[in-house]
């Protein structure tokens, strides 16, 4: 059961009043998803906005020949689906689950409703789409580099939060594989780039939930394209 108080922890959603919390969670369900279930699917027009509230999301898409490429991840608290906010269209790509997932589902035109009579909410949809679409031709614009330990780095670097403190800290980072998969690349290529990256004490791992960046001046460095690995 969907209840205000579930639905009041995403960030997005909070600011609501109570009655109109009340009533999205009335009309919202929870659902559960096994790792690499299917929770958008291309294609369909989906009729609710998936909210993640366990676990990890990723947006992908496939090339002509059937390769997996990754778009986006959703973290916790993250939405996604919202494109069919605006256009009332089919969800442009696939988003699987790349754990155990735990997500609430607000149908979408009781979204759309309160969207157009909240300001905030809908200022905070539309900064989030665009944001998404920012990084998303970021993303793509990887994958026309010709240097493979560029594009790893790249990839690091985009997921770097400065903050000012040193060394910094992603938490949760993205497997290799999942990597891999942002960068159409195999796993065993992006652990070379991982074991020459730790070699030269650029990055190093901090148990099995967080990643160093140890010297993140290099790694900006390498992933311009002004040091070579």
């Amino acid at each position: 059961m969907v209840t205000p108080e579930l639905l009041s922890t995403f960030p997005i959603l909070k600011p609501l009043p109570p009655d109109i919390l009340s009533q999205l969670a009335s009309l919202s369900s929870l659902r559960k998803f096994a790792r690499r279930g299917i929770v958008l699917t291309a294609g369909v027009r989906e009729e609710a906005l998936c909210f993640l509230f366990e676990g990890r999301l990723q947006g992908v898409d496939f090339t002509i020949d059937g390769r997996e490429v990754g778009l986006y991840f959703v973290e916790p608290g993250d939405f996604c689906g919202e494109v069919g906010l605006f256009d009332h269209g089919p969800q442009p790509e696939f988003v699987i689950a790349l754990t155990a997932v735990v997500s609430v589902f607000v149908p979408m035109e009781s979204l759309r409703t309160v969207m157009l009579s909240h300001p905030q909410v809908f200022r905070v949809m539309g900064e989030r789409l665009a944001a998404r679409l920012r990084q998303m031709t970021k993303q793509r614009s990887l994958l026309g580099l010709p240097s493979i330990s560029q594009r790893v780095c790249c990839q690091l670097w985009m997921l770097i939060k400065d903050d000012g403190r040193l060394p910094v800290l992603i938490s949760n980072p993205p497997t290799h594989m999942e990597i891999a998969i942002m960068l159409n690349l195999s796993r065993e290529t992006v652990t070379r780039v991982f074991q020459t990256l730790q070699t030269r004490q650029i990055v190093k791992r901090d148990g099995s939930s967080s990643l160093l960046i140890t010297d993140p001046d290099t790694l900006r460095e390498l992933a311009e394209g002004k040091q070579e690995l």
